[in-house]
Formats: C-alpha cells, structure tokens, sequence
C-alpha cells in the first residue's frame, strides 16, 4: 500500500511524490514496470484503472500491425541467414497458403479457433498433415518472435490440433513390390535412376545433382554427397530454375559406399548418357539426365514413377492395384531394408545422412519393433 507525504494510506500502487503529484504504478503484461502521474489523486486514479483494464483487456500494445505487415519484418530479419531454398518454401508457403486467410488480419486478432479452423478446412480438402504441420510451423515461429518483440502476450498457434499423424508413414515398398516396380521399369530411360536410388538411400535432390566426374569414386566404391539439385523460382529469378545447393544438413556431407548391384548401374548410366548427349545439342555434366540430356527435377521422377505403375496395373484387376509411391520412398525403401537385414542403425544414419540417431530411429520405428520381436525369439 502507498502512502502520501503525510503518511495517508493512497491504496495499492499509489503513492506521493516530494513534488507533490501522485504516482500510479503497476506491471503489464510484458513484465514492464508502467507509471502514471498526476497533480489531482482522484484523476490519478482514473487513468491508473484505465492503464490497467487496457493492460488486462489486451488493448494496450506496442504494434498494431497485421500478419503481413509482420511476415515481412520476420522473414527479412529472422529467416534472412537461412539457405535460399528454405527461404523460398517459407516465403512460397506463407504466400500461396496463409496470406489470403490471415494477412490482411490484425496479429493480436488471431485466435486459435481461426487457426483450428483454418487447419480442418485445409484437411478436408485434402491437404496432407505434412502441409499443415509446415504451414502450423510457420505461425508458431512468426507468433514467438511477435511475443520477443511484445506484440503478443501468448502464442495461439501451439495448441492447434493436426489430424492424421499417427496415419502418416513413409511409402516403403515390400520385397515384392520392390521386383515387380522393377522388373516393369526395365528398358526405361530411368532403370538405371531406379536401382541406384533403391541401394543408396541418397535423397531424390541429391541423385539429380550427381556429376559425372566429380561425384563417384569407382575404385574406391563410394559416392561423394556434397550438394542438391533443386528447381524452384527463387526470389530474384523471373521463372523456375535449376539451382545447386549445400546439402540438407551438416550431416548430409557424406561418402555412401556402392555395392556390386548399385556399381552395375550407375556405369550403365555412364553409358547411357554418352549416347543421350551425342543424340543433343544440350550439354552438360549431370548424370541422370531425360532423354533431352537435361537435368532430371522432382515432378519428372514422380511422372516416371506414375507411367511405370500404370503400366503394372493394366494387367491387374482394380482390387489389386500398385499404390502410388513418390521418389522419395526409395529413399526410405533403402533404410528400411538394411535395418530388416541387420545393418547397425548407426550406420544407416551415417549413408542417410540425418542429423541425429533418434532421427532414423523414429522414422523406422516399424522395422525396429519387428526386428525386437524377433531378436526376442532368439531366447526362446
């Protein structure tokens, strides 16, 4: 309780100054310390509550600004560092998922009821959980720096619910989808793409980069990961190109030993690409190339991958067909083979590249748990 000069009690944060005004003081919020001050007490109390209710009905703020308005101070002071490829996936995905619903919106006027709402409409027109789940990532991190910077008091996005993630898990062939989608692609223009992809485990960004001469080190039998191949529209450039860029993580730069099956065919793509670029006038020194000699991009592997299952499902009754699978899944077909052959997870992390052990662990989860299942046998 203050007092005045004359050692009145005032009440709660009020107090007389030697001057003779009142002081009013209470903390917002932000853990700030707010005065204010006037010569009449009855005044000061006056202002003390308004200065409060403001403070408690989320009124008083240090910005009024609107998500866009925010998007753009965020990404150009906290994102600024980051690879170009990542700032073009957040810039891509703010514009074309979250500016239309939310940009025009006030920050401080976003609730999670608009963000959970936002979210089951996108799944329910078929959005993937991993698109929320990035498109949820970014309001989480815009909203925690908007808090450092006291627009906010509290982040509503964390709390947001995304169905589907116990359903989402990887495309893993099985053994025998493994040989039919193989023995379908045979004579194609990306068999050799195909085997390789299946026994390195290599990112599909990191296949496309692959150089003739620089990359793949025969007498010693292993592949120099240093770098991806992306084909985005980057932000200076006026339409989608091919760009070069440093490797996912740290752990990316890698050497991934070649074995006798994965040998066969690369040097089968050795042989293939002379003749694709003496067909052309296009010149250059990647490896897996179309039949153009250009570089290969996401959406030609995934159409290539599409023409080879419809091939196996017109002779298949509509029961049985092959589900589609993208090219990343020969990715995650590789690990989950070494681990079901007995391959130390460690290692497999290493020719995986992932950051951590835990990483790989939690990816393939399901293999792990056969696998204990039947070492546990072993006892018996």
């Amino acid at each position: 309780m203050g007092k005045d000069n004359n050692g009145k009690e005032l009440g709660k944060g009020i107090s007389q100054r030697k001057d003779g005004r009142y002081q009013g003081r209470f903390t917002d919020r932000f853990g700030n310390r707010k005065c204010v001050y006037s010569k009449d007490l009855n005044t000061l109390r006056k202002k003390l509550a308004i200065e409060v209710a403001d403070n408690e009905n989320l009124t008083n703020r240090k910005n009024d600004i609107t998500l866009d308005e925010w998007f753009d101070i965020w990404f150009s002071v906290y994102k600024s560092g980051l690879s170009e490829g990542t700032k073009v996936q957040y810039w891509n995905n703010y514009h074309k998922h979250l500016k239309d619903y939310f940009g025009h919106k006030k920050i401080h006027m976003i609730t999670k009821t608009d963000i959970q709402r936002f979210i089951n409409d996108y799944q329910a027109n078929g959005y993937s959980y991993e698109t929320c789940n990035r498109l949820k990532i970014i309001l989480v991190d815009m909203f925690n720096y908007a808090i450092s910077d006291q627009l906010l008091i509290n982040n509503v996005a964390k709390k947001v619910k995304i169905t589907g993630k116990d359903d989402y898990e990887a495309r893993v062939l099985t053994v025998e989808e493994e040989e039919t989608f193989l023995r379908y692609a045979f004579g194609s223009i990306y068999e050799n793409f195909y085997y390789v992809a299946l026994n390195t485990g290599l990112r599909p960004g990191e296949l496309f980069a692959l150089k003739l001469d620089n990359d793949i080190d025969f007498d010693n039998k292993f592949i120099n990961v240093s770098k991806t191949l992306t084909y985005q529209k980057y932000l200076g450039d006026e339409c989608k190109e091919f760009h070069i860029v440093a490797p996912k993580t740290k752990k990316s730069n890698r050497k991934v030993p070649i074995n006798s099956i994965c040998e066969k065919y690369l040097k089968r793509q050795y042989e293939l690409k002379k003749v694709i670029e003496s067909k052309t006038n296009n010149h250059n020194d990647f490896l897996f190339v179309t039949s153009r000699n250009t570089p290969i991009n996401s959406q030609i592997a995934i159409d290539s991958i599409k023409k080879v299952i419809s091939d196996i499902n017109k002779t298949r009754y509509e029961i049985d067909f092959f589900n589609d699978f993208s090219s990343h899944s020969f990715r995650h077909t590789f690990a989950t083979r070494c681990l079901e052959k007995g391959i130390d997870a460690k290692v497999v992390q290493q020719w995986l590249g992932h950051a951590s052990i835990n990483m790989t662990l939690d990816l393939y989860t399901h293999v792990t748990d056969e696998l204990s299942i039947n070492d546990i046998e072993k006892l018996v």
